[in-house]
């Protein structure tokens, strides 16, 4: 079975295609064959390994051509075309959230799940997490392996670049000329905080919110009660959470620490001493690491809560690009590329 990836990157000239592309050349990845695609963006170059594409119309390229294809174009895009390359015979990894809900469709991230891939006997479609789900779980998988994580609360602070390089625009134009001009965002989001990320559901929570609440259910424990609020704030790149959690068993800020730095892709950044704390201005630029800091224990009504601070980088990082890569370099691992 040959392993040679003829590899077709829907949504290629975005934020996140991009870093998908300087994650392919920096891990070395060998492209046997390489298809931008896209729409409005037809025509336009893309480099990859010094070498020079121009985007094809995604409407009429040819599915069979590939044996993988990665969308990140956004949910109509992956509802249109994505199942087409399905049954040409492609595996398709999918970062918006329109597959990840699905019962059949796994939902992917490779150090806590990876091994359902396993279970791909044919080409089929992978959805890739929601960006603040991907770091939250990496940075409590661990913790609730050994110590059995019920209730999880979560506060997100998330950066503009999640929503686009219009909402950075957005960002920059306010704060050059204080503009209250307000496009992408309901708010002013120079110098501003909102308390709205996605659309407002019926429960009163928005969808950005309750993915926090599927995902981590669907990836990580179906038993875990978890409750989120998420903020949007005036940082270009790089989603922060603040994250409180019970366990059912006894645990100290030496455990945590210990089981987080025995984690593959999770930084220790905890010495307040030293005001040594993750930061996504300092931490969060086209890094792979999920950084943890601010680590807290404490007994309270003889129950074991836990405090903690998560940092990555949602573009380049864990959030989107870098899971996304692992999950082809899973399949390639696998053997499930033919």
């Amino acid at each position: 079975m040959s392993n040679l990836i003829n590899l077709a990157l829907v949504g290629a000239s975005g934020v996140v295609g991009k870093k998908i592309i300087s994650l392919l050349e920096n891990k070395n990845i060998e492209i046997n064959n390489f298809y931008p695609l896209g729409s409005s963006s037809v025509g336009d170059e893309i480099v990859l390994n010094n070498n020079t594409y121009l985007i094809e119309d995604m409407a009429n390229f040819d599915c069979s051509k590939v044996n993988l294809a990665i969308f990140s174009a956004g949910s109509k895009v992956a509802e249109e075309y994505a199942k087409d390359f399905v049954k040409a015979g492609a595996f398709v990894i999918d970062l918006s959230s329109k597959f990840r809900y699905e019962e059949d469709i796994p939902l992917i991230i490779p150090e806590i799940n990876g091994d359902k891939i396993n279970s791909l006997d044919a080409p089929s479609l992978i959805a890739n997490p929601n960006c603040s789900t991907s770091q939250l779980l990496m940075a409590i998988s661990p913790i609730h392996e050994e110590l059995e994580i019920d209730i999880l609360n979560i506060a997100t602070y998330q950066a503009v670049s999640g929503t686009g390089k219009h909402a950075v625009q957005e960002l920059r134009n306010q704060i050059k000329d204080d503009s209250t001009n307000q496009e992408v965002y309901p708010k002013k989001i120079a110098f501003n905080v909102i308390p709205h990320c996605d659309v407002f559901l019926e429960n009163d929570f928005t969808k950005e919110e309750m993915k926090l609440v599927w995902e981590t259910k669907k990836i990580l424990d179906n038993n875990i009660e978890v409750q989120a609020t998420c903020v949007r704030v005036p940082v270009i790149n790089g989603h922060s959470e603040a994250v409180f959690f019970r366990t059912k068993k006894d645990t100290s800020r030496e455990q945590i620490i210990e089981l987080l730095n025995n984690s593959a892709g999770i930084k220790v950044l905890d010495n307040p001493k030293s005001l040594e704390y993750p930061t996504p201005l300092e931490n969060a630029n086209d890094t792979e690491e999920v950084f943890v800091g601010r680590i807290r224990c404490q007994t309270i009504n003889n129950e074991n809560w836990t405090s903690m601070w998560i940092v990555a980088d949602n573009v380049y990082g864990k959030g989107a690009a870098l899971n996304t890569v692992q999950i082809l370099e899973t399949l390639v691992q696998k053997n499930k590329l033919c």
